[in-house]
């Protein structure tokens, strides 16, 4: 995976954090705080889902590309670093024969 995208973005909102920035609307939402950060993630999620259902690639490339923001500005308020999340995702992707098994939900009752 080529991270260096995702982190130039990480690095970009820690910059924010550390060096406000009049007009930014990563300040903005940092010093606003979690309830708004996370608010933001739940539209952006939304928004996801929404233009995936219409089937609008153009749309849900946007969308994905706003969630991901707001989820780097949510991991650096909370801590969390990126290192973390991608030796998270590179775990994951060596595991295989991992498909759960469901159980059945009676919808008639």
């Amino acid at each position: 995976m080529d991270d260096k995208v995702l982190k130039a973005l990480y690095e970009t909102v820690l910059n924010r954090r550390d060096n406000k920035k009049e007009g930014s609307y990563t300040c903005y939402l940092l010093e606003k705080g979690l309830d708004k950060i996370l608010k933001k993630v739940g539209e952006e999620c939304s928004e996801t889902i929404i233009a995936a259902k219409n089937g609008d690639n153009n749309e849900t490339v946007y969308e994905i590309s706003d969630l991901i923001y707001h989820l780097m500005v949510m991991m650096v308020d909370q801590g969390i670093e990126l290192d973390d999340v991608l030796k998270e995702l590179d775990k994951r992707s060596e595991k295989t024969g991992n498909l759960k098994t469901f159980h059945q939900v009676d919808k008639n009752s």
